[in-house]
């Protein structure tokens, strides 16, 4: 038991650089997690499927966000002058 307690702290430790950069990989990782446990005990392929959608989902949601920023500061920019 020590023995898989000492390997996964090391492959956490190893892959938490990669994980803090990663948004949404979290959240997706535990809904993946529990829905693959649930659909037949998958729950680590659950979570790593999770883990991939939600950091998709996470960079399509921060694009949109930037996209509509970009519109808004050039609506702002072409306000119509009336002299």
């Amino acid at each position: 038991m020590r023995k898989h307690l000492v390997g996964i702290f090391i492959v956490v430790s190893a892959l938490l650089p990669v994980i803090g950069n990663a948004k949404g990989c979290i959240k997706g990782a535990a809904v993946g997690g529990v829905a693959g446990h649930v659909a037949g005990h998958h729950a680590v392929a659950g979570a790593a499927a999770g883990c991939v959608i939600g950091h998709h989902r996470a960079k399509v949601q921060q694009k949109q966000a930037a996209q509509a920023a970009a519109q808004s500061q050039a609506g702002a920019n072409t306000v119509p002058h009336n002299p």
